[in-house]
């Protein structure tokens, strides 16, 4: 069953990108710096998904530390520094094809967009997260105070995600639902989101159970369940 799960994955994702490159219309009037640049709409196949599955991720991580708080097994440790983890590189991945979409349009890879410095604040309070872990010796004082932390982003990241790109008066990106979308495109990007999501999922399962064997604590197939 798990391999037929895995499969079915790569193969969703397969059939996204090869959607996103050849099936999905261009979107038209992307004015870029070198004129019209609709094949720059494509990032958006990417850049998107990758933005919301790290935001998965880290609302990932503040359940998982909410969990360990209360009953405080090594397991929700576990899972919610792997969904750090992975959430950082989605994180940074959505940050950078973000930056390439700005050469393109805006003719500079960095513009203090507020959606920009929003995900930046984001990569550097996660990034705080695991540099507080690999201060701390002692496992169990790890585990808690690196639960309080991430515990944070149950607030933390729709603030930053959602909440203050919105309280800018001015924005380069597009507003949500300020812009018709073909159905196509829209049918790419919902498939994206969902694939992208998925892989999060699997990723951070297989991170989890690595942290448990380098801990030596428990047995990740029996113990790593979710609650």
């Amino acid at each position: 069953m798990k391999n037929i799960l895995r499969w079915s994955l790569w193969l969703w994702i397969s059939g996204v990108i090869v959607a996103a490159l050849l099936w999905a219309p261009l979107a038209q009037g992307f004015s870029g710096l070198y004129g019209d640049a609709p094949q720059s709409s494509r990032i958006v196949f990417f850049h998107v998904p990758l933005a919301v599955a790290s935001f998965f991720a880290f609302m990932t991580a503040a359940v998982w530390s909410i969990l360990y708080l209360i009953k405080r097994h090594p397991k929700q440790d576990f899972h919610a520094h792997a969904a750090i983890e992975v959430g950082l590189v989605f994180c940074v991945l959505a940050t950078v094809t973000g930056a390439v979409w700005s050469k393109v349009q805006w003719g500079k890879y960095w513009n203090w967009d507020p959606r920009q410095l929003s995900i930046a604040i984001a990569l550097l309070f996660y990034g705080a997260y695991l540099s507080a872990r690999g201060a701390i010796e002692d496992p169990e004082v790890r585990a808690r105070i690196s639960a309080a932390y991430s515990a944070l982003g149950i607030v933390v990241a729709p603030f930053l995600f959602f909440i203050m790109p919105r309280m800018a008066s001015f924005s380069l990106h597009p507003k949500p639902g300020g812009a018709e979308m073909d159905r196509a495109i829209g049918t790419v990007v919902v498939a994206a989101i969902a694939g992208f999501t998925a892989l999060f999922y699997w990723m951070q399962s297989l991170r989890a159970r690595m942290l448990a064997l380098e801990a030596s604590d428990l047995e990740p197939e029996d113990e790593l369940a979710a609650p």
